[in-house]
């Protein structure tokens, strides 16, 4: 099962998160890093950025973006692409040719889910994947009901995510509809993978989805099948852990080669 390590905060986590990603990735010749969006990986990115922005290994490192909206104009704020330019590329160091994102322009967008995978394959695939969660239990834009061997696709969002992410708009309605994400078969071919939930609102989705039955009605719940995955959550998200007590024994009683 997934090492599940329960933190006080979110900024805990992410100083543990950022050492993880950075110690695997600079083992790497040609690094690759899936990145996430939303507000979860926050602290983590800035974490990154306080240990690493600029080292002369970053000019190698590829990156790839989980999700895009479809239909936002090119430079619009709340666009993955703009996001990740605000709180990773540019605080990193990096050049934007570094970082992909699906693109989610109208033009060519029956084919750009193909095009992605294929970039992604080209780079030798991805080393470490950064994941949040959403409160139905999706991770990137893959809502319940997603096949677990799904590949990058165009999706149409669930309205309970529309109003999650509708406290980043002026309103519910200048949400976009349409999305496109890579698949949860994308997500299972990369190498590590860390999943990130903080606050209590995410507690029920958490604890369903590394303690409840894999489904495609709770996709997060398809990191069960990944060899190595690393789930860090605060103490609110941790609220509805059936066996808390034993994932805190575990993580206090590592032997120091068992880093994350």
């Amino acid at each position: 099962m997934a090492e599940i390590v329960i933190v006080p905060d979110d900024q805990v986590a992410g100083e543990l998160a950022a050492e993880a990603i950075l110690r695997r990735l600079i083992d790497e010749p040609e690094p690759v890093l899936g990145l996430a969006t939303g507000s979860t990986p926050t602290s983590t990115y800035h974490a990154m950025v306080r240990r690493a922005a600029g080292q002369d290994w970053l000019k190698n490192l590829k990156a790839f973006a989980l999700d895009e909206y479809v239909g936002l104009p090119d430079g619009h704020p709340e666009s993955y692409a703009e996001v990740l330019r605000r709180e990773f590329i540019e605080p990193m160091g990096l050049v934007p040719a570094q970082v992909m994102l699906p693109p989610g322009g109208l033009d060519g967008l029956s084919t750009a889910a193909a095009q992605y995978e294929a970039a992604i394959a080209d780079a030798g695939g991805i080393d470490v994947q950064i994941l949040g969660i959403g409160t139905d239990g999706h991770i990137g834009f893959n809502e319940p009901g997603s096949s677990l061997a799904s590949r990058t696709r165009v999706k149409t969002l669930a309205e309970s995510t529309r109003r999650d992410n509708a406290r980043f708009f002026s309103s519910l309605d200048e949400v976009p509809v349409h999305c496109i994400t890579q698949g949860l078969g994308t997500v299972l071919d990369s190498r590590h993978l860390i999943l990130l939930a903080f606050g209590a609102h995410k507690a029920d989705a958490i604890a369903a989805a590394v303690e409840g039955p894999v489904s495609a009605s709770l996709p997060a719940s398809v990191v069960q099948l990944h060899p190595h995955v690393t789930v860090l959550v605060d103490e609110p998200a941790a609220a509805k852990f059936k066996h808390g007590d034993y994932y805190r024994f575990a993580y206090a009683n590592k032997f120091e080669w068992q880093r994350l």
